[in-house]
């Protein structure tokens, strides 16, 4: 019972757990979404005016958490989602990158070979991609160069 004494006792203390634990799940469980983000701000916020004394009573504390978590949604909503949608830079180190080919014999993690321009080349699967075979004769799209060796994914 004296834990529950103490937060009722002291709301400061309770406001800034309660946005420790709003951060926490937020960078560990939903990844900078947005809502449990707006949630832990109005209650950090809150505590602060709480520590204060600005704020005395839990009416105007809860009040302060809703208003000051909206009005962060406001401020913050479209730089997080700018920041969230950056696009990733396509590599264009080389103008083989983005052409379509065809395996002339099974490509894997390991081994490979596809045809291009009349030459054979060394080639491996993507290991980013899912699909770890790419049969012979199927196309297939170099995404990375590694040395010598195309790095490839299946079309689909």
């Amino acid at each position: 019972m004296d834990i529950i004494q103490y937060f009722s006792d002291n709301h400061a203390s309770l406001l800034f757990l309660l946005a420790g634990i709003a951060f926490v799940i937020e960078l560990a469980v939903m990844g900078l979404s947005g809502f449990v983000l707006f949630f832990a701000i109005g209650c950090f916020i809150t505590g602060l005016l709480t520590y204060a004394g600005i704020l005395t009573s839990w009416e105007s504390e809860v009040f302060s958490v809703g208003a000051l978590g909206c009005l962060s949604a406001l401020v913050l909503w479209k730089p997080l989602k700018n920041f969230q949608s950056k696009e990733i830079p396509t590599d264009k180190s080389s103008d083989l990158i983005g052409r379509e080919v065809t395996c002339k014999a099974d490509i894997s993690r390991a081994e490979g070979i596809v045809r291009h321009s009349g030459v054979d080349w060394q080639a491996r699967s993507n290991p980013l991609n899912s699909e770890t075979l790419i049969k012979q004769g199927e196309p297939c799209r170099i995404v990375k160069i590694d040395g010598t060796i195309l790095i490839v994914e299946p079309i689909n």
